[in-house]
C-alpha cells in the first residue's frame, strides 16, 4: 500500500549524513546483530507461550502422556524399554521409603524427553511439509495428487485446534533468489516503459553488476538468511520506515472504512463505545492466542508475528532514525475531541469496562464545555512533521509534560472524536464519500496521533474509520482487526432500540481524566509551523473512492479468472487511457508463508499487459483477439503473483543487495539507478479475511468498504480495491491536486470504462455495457451505484441509519 512511497524515499535516508555515520559499521557486525534481535525474539515469544502454556504444546499433552506411561507401569509394562530403570539409577537415593517418588520422578523425566522429542519431531517435519510450493503453482482450481496428499499431511501435523503463533517454529524462512534470475525478471519488468537506448543501457550495467559485485553482495544475504530469521524484513522495516524523515501523514499511514451504506448508531459515544469494547476483546483473544491463524486457500499458515504490535505501540521520532515501542499491556485509551486530550480507563477491578460504561466516558467528554489550552489544540500536527523536526521537538515535550505524553504514547491506541459528521449522503454521494476518505487520510492535520500503532476516529454522526500507522505491519493485519471489530460491535454486541449501546450506566466510574500540557514556549513556533506545513500537505491530495456495483468477484469467477489479475490488467488500459503511456506499477503481495515474512512487488506492467492494451485501443483488432491477449496477460499476471508469494521476487532482492553495497560502501550504478525508479502507480487489494462474520446474503450492505492511501509518486496515483461480497468493488484512488498529470476522478472513469469493456470481451458481459450505457445514467453518481444499493434496510432489525 503506501510502502510504495517509502520504497521510493528510502534511497535518500541512506545518503544523509547521520545514516552515513550508522552504515559505516563492518556488514558482518550487521547481520550478526540482525540475527541477535531475531533470537531475541524468538525467546521472548517462547517465554510468552511458556507462561500462557502453549509451548511446546498444551500442559494437558504432557499430562495425558504422563499417565499413559503410568498406566502402562501399574499393568507392569515397560513403554521406557529400559530408559525409566536407568533413570531411577541415576536419581538420588532418598531411602526406602521413597522408592514410588524415585518411579514417579523417572516416569515424569522420561514422558518430558519423549514429550519434547515428539514436539520438536512434528515441528520439523511440518516445517519441511510448508516449504513445499508446489500446490501455488498448479492451474486455479485444479488439485494434484501430490497437492492432496500434502494437505493431508500438513492437517495431522498441525493437530486440530491451532491458536495463532503454531506454526511460528515450523514455518520456513524466506529464500534467497538467485541473483541472475533476479536480474534477469527485472530487465524483463522494465522493457515496456524504457526505449531501446535507455534498455540497451539498463542491461550493460546490468551485466557489469553480474559481473563485478553480484556473487559477493549474494554471498552476505545468503550468510544473514542462514542467521537471522528473515534476509530482508528488518532491513525494510528499519531503511524503508524507521529512517524516513517524512512525514507520516498521507506518505506513510492508510485508512479503514466503516460501512458503506448504513451507520449502526447515529450516536456518537455509543458507536465509540462500542467499537472501543470490540478492539479490546480482539487484543484480549490475541493475548490468550485465541485468533485462528490465517490460512491461505484454507490449508497454508500464514506467518502471524505482525499480530504482536497491534495494540500498546507507538512509533517514537529520532533525529535520523525512529524506534518503534510496544508495551506488554495497558489498560487505558488516549481521546482527542475539540483540541483537548483525555486518559480514559477500560478497565476497572480487572476487568474490561462494558460498552454502556464506555459509551458513558466518551459522552462525558463530548458534555465537557472546558476549552483548549493555548497550542494543544494543534499539538498533534507535530506527528505529522517531518520525522527530525518532531523529535527534536519531542525532546522539549517530554520533560515539559511528561506525564501527558506518556498517557498518549503509552495508550492501547488513540481515539479521534471529530465534531463534523461523515460518511455518504444521498445529496451529493460522490463528494461526500471524497471527503470521507480524506478526513480519514489526514483529517485536518492536527486531529490524528500518527505515531500510534492506529487512530479510532468516529464521527459526529457515528461513523467509523482508521488511520493505521505503517511501519509495524501491514494491512492485511490491521485488516483482520477492523473486520473483527465491526462484526463484533454490530451483530455481537449490539445496539438497543434508542440508539446506546447496551446494558447499564456505572455512576461510580470516575470522570475520563483531562491531560494537561505545560507546553514551553519555544515550541509554539514548532506547532504552528508543523500546523502549516500539515495543512499544505493534506490540502494537496485528492481522493476519490466509487463503488462499481455493475459486476464483481461473482462474474470474474464465472470467466474462469483470477479476480485480482481482471482488475489489475484493467488497471493497465485504464492508466493507459488516462496518461497516454505505460508506467512502472507496484503491487503489494505478501510473503508471509515464510517466518517473518513481510511484502513484496509484482510489477503488473508486463509484456502481455502491454500487448493487450494496444490491443484494445487498436479499432482493427476483434473482440476474440484482444480476449486472448487479455487471457495470456492475465496468466503473465498469476505467475508473477505466485512468484512473489513464494520468495522469488524481484525488488526485496535487489532492495537487500542495494543495503549490502551501501554497507561495504560498494558504488553500484546498476542498484543505484534500480532504486531511483518512480512508481507512478501504486495498487493494493484489501482482502476481506474472515466473511464468515459477515452474513452478506441477509445483509449484503454490512460490509467493510475497505481503505486507501496516498500516492506512491507526485505525479502517480495510488490505487487499492476491494470487493465487496460478489457484485460490488470499491475503489479508492488518490493523486497529488499540485500535478497537472494527475486526476482522481478522471482515472475512476477510466477504471469504470475499463472494466466494462474488458467483461464485453466475455460473452456473459457484453449485456454490463448494454445496461450501463443503455440507461443513459453517464454522471458518476449514477454510474458508480451510489443510489442502487438499499436492499440492506428491509432486512434489518438493527437500529441503522442509511447514508
Amino acid at each position: 500500500m503506501a510502502e510504495a512511497h517509502q520504497a521510493v524515499g528510502f534511497r535518500t535516508s541512506l545518503t544523509s549524513d547521520g545514516a552515513e555515520v550508522e552504515l559505516s559499521a563492518p556488514v558482518l557486525q550487521e547481520i550478526y546483530l540482525s540475527g541477535l534481535r531475531s533470537w531475541k525474539r524468538h525467546l521472548s515469544r517462547f517465554w510468552n507461550d511458556f507462561l500462557t502454556g502453549v509451548f511446546p504444546a498444551s500442559p494437558l499433552s504432557w499430562l495425558f502422556l504422563f499417565s499413559a506411561i503410568q498406566l502402562a507401569w501399574f499393568l507392569q509394562l515397560d513403554p521406557s524399554l529400559g530408559l525409566m530403570e536407568k533413570i531411577k539409577e541415576l536419581l538420588p537415593d532418598w531411602g526406602g521409603q521413597h522408592h514410588g517418588l524415585r518411579g514417579v520422578l523417572a516416569a515424569a523425566l522420561f514422558a518430558s524427553c519423549l514429550w519434547g522429542t515428539l514436539i520438536f519431531t512434528l515441528h520439523v517435519a511440518l516445517r519441511l511439509l510448508l516449504s513445499y510450493h508446489g500446490w501455488l503453482l498448479e492451474p486455479h482450481g485444479a488439485m494434484s495428487s501430490p497437492t492432496k496428499t500434502w494437505l493431508a499431511l500438513v492437517r495431522i501435523f498441525s493437530g486440530r485446534h491451532p491458536m495463532l503463533f503454531s506454526y511460528q517454529r515450523s514455518l520456513p524462512r524466506q529464500p534467497v533468489p538467485s541473483v541472475q534470475d533476479t536480474v534477469r525478471k527485472y530487465l524483463e519488468s522494465v522493457r515496456p516503459v524504457l526505449s531501446d537506448e535507455d534498455f540497451d543501457w539498463t542491461a550493460v550495467l546490468a551485466q557489469e553488476f553480474l559481473r563485478l559485485q553480484a556473487s559477493l553482495l549474494q554471498w552476505y544475504l545468503r550468510l544473514k538468511s542462514w542467521w537471522a530469521s528473515n534476509y530482508v524484513s528488518d532491513w525494510w522495516e528499519e531503511f524503508v520506515y524507521l529512517r524516513s524523515r517524512n512525514p507520516l501523514m498521507v506518505n506513510s499511514n492508510y485508512y479503514m472504512m466503516d460501512f458503506l451504506y448504513v451507520t449502526p448508531t447515529p450516536l456518537q459515544a455509543a458507536r465509540a463505545g462500542n467499537a472501543v469494547h470490540a478492539l479490546l476483546l480482539y487484543r484480549h483473544r490475541l493475548n490468550r492466542q485465541e485468533i485462528p491463524p490465517t490460512l491461505l486457500m484454507g490449508m497454508r499458515p500464514l506467518c502471524s508475528a505482525q499480530y504482536e504490535k497491534i495494540f500498546n505501540t507507538t512509533r517514537i521520532p529520532g533525529v535520523q532514525k525512529d524506534y518503534i515501542r510496544h508495551l506488554h499491556d495497558s489498560q487505558h485509551v488516549a481521546v482527542f475531541h475539540r483540541g483537548r486530550f483525555f486518559r480514559v480507563g477500560t478497565h476497572s477491578r480487572n476487568s474490561l469496562l462494558s460498552p454502556r460504561a464506555l459509551e458513558q466516558q466518551f459522552q462525558r467528554i463530548l458534555d465537557d464545555p472546558s476549552p483548549a489550552c493555548p497550542h494543544e489544540e494543534h499539538l498533534a500536527a507535530l506527528t505529522a512533521a517531518p520525522r527530525g523536526t518532531w523529535a527534536q521537538v519531542r525532546r522539549s515535550l517530554k520533560t515539559q509534560a511528561a506525564e501527558a505524553l506518556e498517557a498518549v504514547e503509552g495508550a492501547a491506541f488513540f481515539v479521534s472524536l471529530d465534531a463534523e459528521p461523515a460518511g455518504l449522503t444521498r445529496e451529493d454521494p460522490a463528494a461526500s464519500l471524497d471527503a470521507y476518505a480524506h478526513a480519514l487520510l489526514a483529517g485536518r492535520g492536527h486531529d490524528r496521533w500518527f505515531d500510534k500503532s492506529f487512530t479510532l476516529i468516529v464521527f459526529s454522526n457515528g461513523k467509523l474509520g482508521l488511520s493505521v500507522e505503517h511501519s509495524w505491519a501491514d494491512c492485511p493485519i490491521s485488516g483482520h482487526m477492523w473486520e473483527f471489530t465491526l462484526a463484533t460491535e454490530c451483530f455481537q454486541l449490539g445496539y438497543s432500540t434508542d440508539g446506546h449501546c447496551k446494558g447499564h450506566l456505572d455512576p461510580t466510574l470516575p470522570r475520563p481524566q483531562r491531560l494537561q500540557w505545560d507546553l514551553p514556549d519555544q515550541i509554539h513556533s514548532s506547532i504552528s509551523l508543523a500546523l502549516r506545513g500539515a495543512k499544505i500537505l493534506s490540502e494537496n491530495v485528492d481522493c476519490h473512492v466509487f463503488p462499481f456495483s455493475l459486476f464483481g468477484k461473482s462474474f470474474i469467477r464465472r470467466c474462469h479468472l483470477s479476480s485480482d489479475s481482471f482488475i489489475q490488467i484493467a488497471l493497465q488500459l485504464a492508466h493507459f487511457r488516462d496518461r497516454g503511456q505505460f508506467c512502472l506499477t507496484y503491487e503489494s503481495a505478501m510473503t508471509r508463508l515464510f517466518l517473518e515474512g513481510r511484502t513484496e512487488t509484482v510489477r503488473s506492467c508486463t509484456r502481455e499487459a502491454c500487448n493487450f492494451v494496444r490491443a484494445m485501443e487498436d479499432k482493427e483488432k476483434t473482440d476474440p483477439q484482444c480476449l486472448a491477449l487479455f487471457r495470456v496477460a492475465v496468466d503473465k499476471h498469476q505467475a508473477l503473483l505466485k512468484a512473489a508469494m513464494s520468495g522469488q521476487g524481484v525488488d526485496r532482492h535487489l532492495f537487500a543487495l542495494y543495503v549490502v553495497s551501501r554497507f561495504l560502501h560498494l558504488q553500484s550504478p546498476f542498484l543505484t539507478q534500480v532504486h531511483s525508479e518512480q512508481w507512478q502507480l501504486s495498487t493494493s487489494q484489501i482482502p476481506v479475511q474472515q466473511m464468515h462474520l459477515f452474513d452478506v446474503h441477509n445483509y449484503p450492505d454490512y460490509v467493510s468498504s475497505g481503505g486507501g492511501f496516498g500516492p506512491a509518486d507526485d505525479h502517480g496515483y495510488g490505487v487499492s480495491y476491494i470487493f465487496m461480497g460478489d457484485d460490488m468493488i470499491t475503489f479508492h484512488i488518490s493523486s497529488k491536486k499540485s500535478s497537472t498529470k494527475t486526476d482522481s476522478h478522471r482515472l475512476g472513469q477510466h477504471i469504470e470504462d475499463a472494466l466494462l469493456d474488458v467483461a464485453s470481451l466475455f460473452q456473459a458481459g457484453q449485456h454490463f455495457k448494454r445496461r450501463f450505457r443503455g440507461s443513459g445514467k453517464e454522471d458518476s453518481r449514477h454510474r458508480c451505484g451510489f443510489l442502487s444499493r438499499q436492499t440492506g434496510a428491509s432486512k434489518t432489525s438493527m437500529t441503522s441509519t442509511y447514508f
